[in-house]
């Protein structure tokens, strides 16, 4: 709540004087006036020294409002003093304050903004055009690399390449084994009750081998990868621009998209398409077995159909997903490590950014292949 004094004087007044016994309060006791330094433990002495049996005279306030109302209002002792002069508008001020002692007078809120969700939004897209971007140029410098290493094949950096191999493939062996087999025994389970209702036991051979070779297959195998080694490649190349190594590469001038990225994705690459055929082979050896258990049918019998059952196009198919999510991965992991900043707090959170964003990048572009190949192989 703010008065304003409908005839403001032009020229500066005192806020406070005392002549005669009488207190005049006079000029602004906004918050605004407030603000300037010193100024609120200025006026509260100068209100002290007033008697609180004296008069007051306040007609000479041009604004006031819930701020400078208050220190008046302390200055009286919290009560209304028995000769005060003060005009209408002014008086009902104050009268909030006896009527709610010991209650705040907060500001009135500000207006709503329904633009708000709109400009969120916008800046949403923005920040997400401008990581598009960057990205980008991160392929175009990481084909350059390729071509670099393609022409000159005696220093390219197999050592790192054979290195992430080793970690980012042969070491996740054990658990996409292990997440593949159970998914089958799922998938098969589940299906061969509905195949048992309608009496069509026998194309559970073609219903797994063809979801699981080209679909769950290279899906299963890129999120577990994403997980795994992609939160890898971002913790390990955020903690060297933590440790400032990337800086010391940039200045004794060695290229960290090649000794970094290049062999990163590389890896990944080449790593993605044997885990998918190993995540495959699992996970149709769980849906196999599954189904002996629940539709008796023999090993022998569902080996012999699944040639039949599941084109080589599918397993195609599979691998060129995998090489790509491969890429997806390794380039996404890398971009955000790259943009992690020197504290461990944005270590953290670009690390799971970086998780979700690669697993978000492998179900779109699994959603691409879906509606290019829709009418291919099935």
């Amino acid at each position: 709540m703010v008065q304003t004094h409908p005839n403001p004087p032009t020229a500066a007044v005192s806020p406070f004087r005392l002549s005669g016994g009488v207190c005049y309060v006079s000029g602004d006791w906004s918050v605004h006036a407030l603000a300037r330094p010193g100024e609120v433990q200025s006026r509260c002495r100068a209100l002290e020294q007033a008697a609180r049996d004296a008069r007051w005279d306040l007609t000479g306030i041009v604004r006031l409002d819930t701020v400078g109302a208050n220190l008046i209002w302390h200055a009286w002792g919290d009560r209304m003093p028995e000769r005060l002069r003060v005009s209408a508008g002014l008086k009902e001020v104050f009268d909030a304050l006896a009527a709610h002692p010991h209650e705040v007078v907060a500001p009135p809120p500000p207006p709503e903004d329904r633009l708000a969700p709109l400009v969120t939004l916008g800046e949403a897209i923005l920040v997400g055009a401008r990581h598009g971007y960057a990205m980008i140029i991160m392929l175009g410098q990481l084909i350059l690399d390729l071509g670099a290493m393609l022409r000159n094949p005696a220093r390219a950096p197999w050592r790192e390449i054979s290195a992430q191999i080793y970690r980012a493939g042969a070491q996740a062996l054990g658990i996409t084994a292990l997440v593949g087999f159970l998914i089958g025994v799922v998938i098969s389970y589940l299906s061969s009750q509905q195949l048992q209702t309608y009496g069509a036991e026998r194309f559970i051979v073609r219903l797994l081998g063809t979801s699981i070779v080209r679909e769950l297959g290279p899906v299963l195998a890129a999120i577990l990868v994403a997980g795994r080694s992609g939160s890898a490649f971002t913790a390990q190349i955020g903690v060297m621009r933590v440790t400032q190594e990337l800086d010391a590469m940039a200045v004794m001038g060695i290229s960290y998209s090649q000794r970094l990225i290049l062999p990163r994705v590389v890896a990944l690459a080449v790593s993605m398409p044997l885990l998918v055929v190993w995540t495959d082979a699992m996970a149709l050896l769980g849906g196999m077995l599954a189904a002996r258990a629940q539709l008796g049918v023999s090993l022998g019998w569902f080996l012999n159909t699944l040639p039949d059952a599941v084109s080589l196009s599918n397993y195609g198919i599979g691998l060129v997903k995998g090489a790509t999510f491969g890429v997806v991965i390794a380039l996404v992991a890398c971009y955000f490590g790259l943009n992690i900043e020197p504290n461990t707090e944005s270590l953290g959170r670009r690390t799971t950014t970086s998780v979700v964003t690669s697993i978000t990048g492998v179900i779109l572009v699994d959603a691409l292949y879906a509606v290019m190949l829709s009418g291919v192989a099935l």
